[in-house]
């Protein structure tokens, strides 16, 4: 089992949600990023999704684009997030999901990619633009090194392709709340539960909800559905915002803090 099997695992065990945060790997810099890492682990997240810079991230909204252009602005490459994955390591077991897509992956090499992402620590990665259909190599080399493969499911997911695209996820399933790119929103789509519920009848991995939550009600709210959260607009806005602040990493904390707090003792929703 991985680190995140096994967070799902305690977290199962605790009657409690899970927290996944995203963040843009350099960020405003790498040397945040790594700062920011230590402290959303000590602020109750349970998962860490790393953005890799990319510059046409098709499924980004305007906020993690941006982010993408100042790391990229820094050279950080796909490399680099690994280098750092590993130094984190040093320090911390908090479970690491690589957000990228497949064109840096395709440039880096499959399996040099799979290997040295296995050799850092990292437990696994969302290639947010590999449909399952064409990831057979990827799959066959990520479950050789026991990284776990995340895919997403849209909203406009029809049953048979929800049951095929949870045949190739481990890890956790990614259910997208609404179509559309990454950002915040007012309020979350009425058709939540019973699209969680539909993925629910396909699968026995836990169910992450992401795109659009920022703000602690709506945290809660998916709480009663889902088995972990996932906020990461909402979270790189306000980098962006504070980035030349020397209390940045705190104030991103603080936040995060917010956002977590509905969830503890909150149901699983299994």
């Amino acid at each position: 089992m991985t680190r995140i099997g096994r967070r799902f695992e305690a977290l199962k065990k605790a009657g409690t949600t899970g927290f996944v945060a995203y963040i843009t790997a350099g960020d405003p810099d790498m040397a945040t990023t790594r700062k920011f890492v230590p402290e959303l682990e000590r602020r109750g997240v349970d998962i860490l999704e790393l953005g890799v810079p990319f510059s046409d991230p098709l499924a980004d909204g305007p906020e993690i684009q941006a982010a993408s252009q100042r790391a990229l602005r820094h050279r950080v490459s796909i490399g680099d997030v690994m280098d750092l994955v590993a130094v984190l390591r040093q320090e911390s077991e908090i479970p690491i999901v690589l957000f990228t897509y497949f064109n840096p992956m395709h440039r880096f090499g499959l399996k040099r990619l799979v290997d040295r992402a296995a050799e850092a620590g990292v437990d696994g990665i969302l290639a947010l633009d590999l449909p399952p259909e064409e990831a057979g190599e990827y799959k066959g080399l990520m479950e050789k090194r026991g990284l776990d493969t995340i895919f997403l499911i849209a909203p406009t997911s029809r049953e048979d392709r929800i049951r095929r695209i949870a045949s190739h996820t481990s890890g956790f399933v990614y259910y997208v709340s609404r179509t559309g790119v990454t950002g915040e929103r007012d309020r979350l789509e009425e058709t939540l539960g019973e699209r969680v519920a539909a993925i629910r009848r396909h699968t026995s991995q836990p169910v992450a909800v992401g795109f659009g939550i920022s703000t602690p009600e709506q945290s809660g709210e998916v709480a009663g559905y889902a088995d972990a959260v996932v906020v990461g607009s909402a979270i790189v806005r306000r980098i962006a915002q504070r980035q030349s602040d020397p209390d940045l990493v705190s104030h991103i904390g603080d936040f995060v803090e917010e956002l977590v707090q509905p969830l503890k003792g909150a149901s699983d929703g299994s």
